[in-house]
């Protein structure tokens, strides 16, 4: 039996969209009627990843590793680590006064400044990451404004600016306790686009607690993913497959390259991997 792991956004499905080709969700069903558990691995949080769902996973890896779930009904939560009120408050006010755009995710809800839009319509194409939040702000996966924000616990922040300049002081002052990880963004986009979470958990981290949980070897783990925020389940599990369309550095580490997101990249990696 192996537990596979499946980042969404540029690898399960294209970035920003809930529906996955359709030859990934039969690679699913049979790697899972084969005895193989699949989990999804994801930055979203768990109101992001909902509309998935319905395809059967084994649970979720969420918000980065900040929330992990397992079981029938996802209702068994290994970890729940969510900043506290005056870290959220010290990391928005540090990055409102550099003038970067920021989203907050919590469990149930995100909440982004109210001209997020604005900045991402002026860019190209660029990463995942982007292109999630882009049609996020487009389309119904509830993305509200920062003035609406109810107070709920955040798990991590969603960054974005136009030069490195603008986190001088955030990485200066926060990052004892939390990690900057940086997307790579192909031009023609311009901006600097990452997110920042608390250094004790990571994605590797949720893999290793899903491994202890089922009492199986990180050895006989698989991970799939596209953008740096991979990097540390790529690190943990015992093998890494990047897709086609991530990032080059991803590319260069990975045990193996698959065919793109929308080159049935999941399903052709499967059965190379033997896995269906």
């Amino acid at each position: 039996m192996k537990l596979i792991f499946l980042d969404i956004d540029g690898t399960l499905t294209a970035p920003g969209e809930n529906l996955p080709p359709d030859s990934a969700v039969k690679a699913i069903e049979s790697a899972r009627a084969k005895g193989h558990k699949i989990f999804l691995c994801t930055g979203r949080n768990p109101d992001m990843l909902k509309p998935l769902l319905k395809y059967q996973f084994d649970g979720f890896i969420s918000c980065g590793g900040g929330y992990v779930a397992v079981g029938e009904k996802y209702d068994e939560v290994l970890y729940d680590n969510p900043m506290s009120e005056e870290q959220r408050e010290l990391i928005l006010q540090i990055l409102h006064h550099n003038g970067v755009f920021c989203t907050i995710e919590a469990k149930d809800g995100s909440w982004g400044d109210e001209n997020l839009g604005e900045f991402l319509s002026s860019q190209g194409e660029g990463n995942s990451e982007i292109e999630r939040w882009r049609k996020a702000l487009s389309s119904n996966l509830g993305i509200k404004p920062m003035s609406d924000y109810d107070g709920s616990p955040v798990y991590k922040v969603v960054i974005m600016c136009l030069n490195m300049d603008q986190l001088t002081e955030a990485i200066k002052s926060l990052s004892h306790e939390f990690n900057f990880v940086l997307q790579e963004v192909k031009a023609p986009a311009k901006c600097i686009n990452g997110e920042i979470f608390s250094k004790e958990f990571n994605k590797g981290t949720g893999v290793k607690l899903i491994c202890e949980h089922f009492k199986v070897s990180v050895e006989d783990t698989i991970g799939f993913g596209d953008s740096m925020n991979d990097l540390e389940m790529m690190q943990t599990v015992g093998f890494s497959v990047c897709m086609a369309n991530g990032a080059e550095k991803l590319k260069s580490l990975a045990d193996m390259v698959c065919p793109a997101v929308d080159q049935d990249g999941i399903s052709r990696a499967f059965a190379r991997l033997k896995l269906i």
